[in-house]
């Protein structure tokens, strides 16, 4: 996939292909494995068990030499992840404790770049920005989207392509292709989030229409979530396409109904490692993804997790992101 970000219709948008495609295929606790298919039909087995065996890439002593030299000094780059469950993005392995997924993977790949070793913090949410900010941690890799008025605060280096996933009960018949197909239904969502900027955009345009607005949700933890779902207290979870896409797969409870670029109808959103502004530090990050990504490495990271249909040619520096304002 392009990062060229041209601008598209909210017919175009909201016709994306999801960014996963996937059939249940077993529980990801039964041997540590769990099996997703990609768009092609081609199955891949996911190992969720503690013993990860990551793809590893070398140290490269040009970009290494870019990391602020209080980094490089201490030897480890501080990494902040959601502390959410929330696979194939970041999750527990099966001994309940080991953090895995696609985005730990990612970051341990940018710390072989650079030549430091990856310490992996996990927080909720709003704490990952809080330690941002405070320069506890270096960088945010925990699907994380570029918008407008998180780069008053933060430099972003780009590296996967952002999709949401309606997400509802198997076998509901709903169908979300705009707002007018979630007015008057009850939709939870995580707060502080992008997803939780479009629902509230979506809402507004319904009540301009004259329509009934969305009734969100919020809960504390995906379980308390899907919970809802199947008991009939939440119509509708909007969240990141490839954990919705995933939890369909992996339990055959659920569906995805929609998908929607997490950017708006006339953008495509993109997914970014995250760095205090002004730190220093983006343009190693930025680099060093440009060096997995032409080294091949990057391309198995996405391959491991099913997720290659999110790939993006180029790491960028604060690209356009989700308008402050999104129509």
């Amino acid at each position: 996939m392009s990062t060229s970000l041209t601008r598209r219709t909210t017919a175009a948008a909201l016709g994306l292909a999801a960014a996963l495609v996937l059939s249940a295929c077993g529980n990801p606790d039964d041997g540590g494995k769990a099996e997703v298919a990609a768009a092609s039909d081609a199955k891949t087995t996911i190992n969720t068990s503690p013993d990860q065996h990551r793809i590893t890439t070398g140290k490269v002593d040009s970009i290494a030499a870019e990391v602020p030299e209080k980094i490089r000094e201490r030897g480890t780059l501080e990494i902040v992840g959601s502390s959410g469950s929330t696979a194939p993005l970041t999750f527990f392995a099966t001994d309940d404790k080991t953090v895995i997924g696609v985005e730990p993977d990612i970051a341990h790949l940018v710390a072989d770049v650079l030549g430091l070793k990856a310490h992996i913090n996990t927080v909720s949410w709003e704490n990952i920005f809080v330690g941002l900010d405070s320069a506890k941690y270096d960088v945010g890799i925990s699907n994380i989207t570029v918008t407008e008025e998180r780069k008053e605060k933060y430099d972003f280096a780009s590296y996967r392509a952002d999709n949401l996933g309606f997400e509802t009960k198997a076998g509901s018949g709903l169908k979300v292709g705009g707002p007018e197909d979630v007015a008057g239904r009850t939709v939870a969502v995580g707060s502080g989030t992008n997803q939780e900027k479009l629902l509230i955009e979506w809402s507004k345009e319904n009540e301009k229409a004259g329509r009934r607005p969305v009734d969100i949700k919020y809960y504390q933890n995906p379980s308390d979530t899907y919970l809802a779902l199947q008991s009939g207290r939440i119509d509708l979870y909007l969240g990141p396409n490839p954990t919705a896409a995933y939890h369909a797969a992996t339990t055959g409870k659920t569906e995805v109904v929609g998908t929607y670029s997490g950017a708006g109808a006339t953008l495509q959103g993109l997914i970014a490692a995250t760095t205090k502004k002004d730190s220093g530090l983006v343009k190693a990050l930025a680099d060093a993804l440009n060096h997995v990504i032409e080294d091949g490495t990057y391309a198995k990271v996405l391959q491991r997790w099913g997720l290659s249909a999110e790939a993006v040619k180029k790491s960028e520096i604060n690209p356009p992101g989700l308008p402050k304002t999104n129509k």
